[in-house]
């Protein structure tokens, strides 16, 4: 075996990886979300044309 394992130290680095990803993932939302605010778009327009019917 070339170095003894460091299991503590591989979860650490594995539990940071997973938190960057879901930081990564929130963010990326959070913009997809202020987006669609700033464009109009949304589910506001699918009700009123639902009720003209």
């Amino acid at each position: 075996m070339a170095f003894k394992p460091n299991y503590n130290h591989e979860r650490a680095e594995r539990n940071r990886a997973k938190a960057a990803k879901a930081e990564q993932k929130l963010k990326a939302r959070e913009e997809k979300a202020a987006q669609r605010k700033a464009t109009g778009d949304g589910n506001d327009a699918a009700p009123e044309e639902g009720s003209a019917e």
